[in-house]
């Protein structure tokens, strides 16, 4: 499976997180043996996402597994969680048994909630008992029900979030800045952007280092190529290249190639 051309949500379990978190968590999720079974069957399979820069937990509930982020292959086992910030292609290789909680951030939510800089996570895999607390992830990994499991964490996150009351002033810039951008209907420019918040193109790029490890053009390709390429997945005979900004389908093509890997005839064709 393929993220945005196969629909991977259709064998998880999703929920949002409550108000005073929505701002920094997109969502927990939980795979569902019975899903897997109605959409997959007993057949081993992967999940392929591409880069969104978000950072994830990956809490192991089921058996052990292997996963590759970018380049390279990690096979995480039963007692092993981890936290990864998807800044490159990830590929989980699942089977039907197998059995993850995930928690999803925005990008910046984990400094915000937890204080910890996602620049930290950049082309790395991270042990989670290295952020959360032992006794946290036991309870997580009893057998209890996904409602209780999202209880139990938002529990937490949420009391660390309260100590954290006072929010970074960069955080709140570079979130500023993305809802610009979605505004401006991906048409924005960095001098733009600039101009529109009052500093210089050079403290948006240290701002964007910051807050989410790379530069704001770079960023905000990645939020058009997902965005664009959603559409033309879903709305092909309508899709026109101008209305994401790229200049041609060649140009559209290209940033296909370098955001997935792959080129779009190889999608299309399957």
């Amino acid at each position: 499976m393929v993220e945005i051309f196969d629909n991977i949500r259709k064998i998880y379990t999703f929920t949002d997180a409550c108000p005073e978190l929505a701002e920094h968590i997109e969502f927990f999720s939980e795979s569902s043996v019975e899903f897997t079974q109605k959409y997959i069957g007993n057949s081993n399979f992967s999940v392929k996402m591409f880069p969104s820069w978000t950072p994830t937990f990956y809490i192991n509930l089921g058996a052990p597994y292997l996963i590759a982020v970018g380049q390279r292959q990690h096979c995480i086992n039963v007692d092993q969680d981890i936290l990864i910030l998807r800044d490159s292609i990830v590929e989980r290789f699942n089977t039907p048994s197998d059995n993850i909680f995930t928690v999803k951030f925005y990008p910046g939510g984990l400094e915000a909630v937890l204080g910890i800089s996602q620049l930290k996570c950049v082309n790395r895999r991270v042990d989670l008992d290295a952020i959360l607390p032992a006794k946290l992830l036991s309870q997580i990994k009893k057998p209890i029900t996904f409602a209780e499991r999202c209880e139990l964490m938002q529990d937490y996150l949420l009391a660390s979030f309260k100590e954290r009351q006072q929010k970074d002033y960069y955080l709140r810039f570079v979130r500023d800045c993305i809802s610009n951008y979605g505004v401006s209907d991906m048409q924005m420019s960095i001098g733009e952007m600039a101009e529109r918040m009052f500093v210089t193109s050079k403290t948006i790029n240290r701002y964007f280092n910051r807050v989410v490890g790379i530069s704001p053009k770079n960023y905000f390709s990645v939020v058009r190529a997902r965005i664009a390429l959603t559409y033309y997945v879903n709305h092909k005979t309508d899709f026109t290249p101008f209305d994401f900004g790229y200049y041609d389908m060649s140009h559209f093509y290209k940033e296909v190639v370098r955001f997935t890997g792959k080129k779009l005839i190889e999608h299309v064709a399957a």
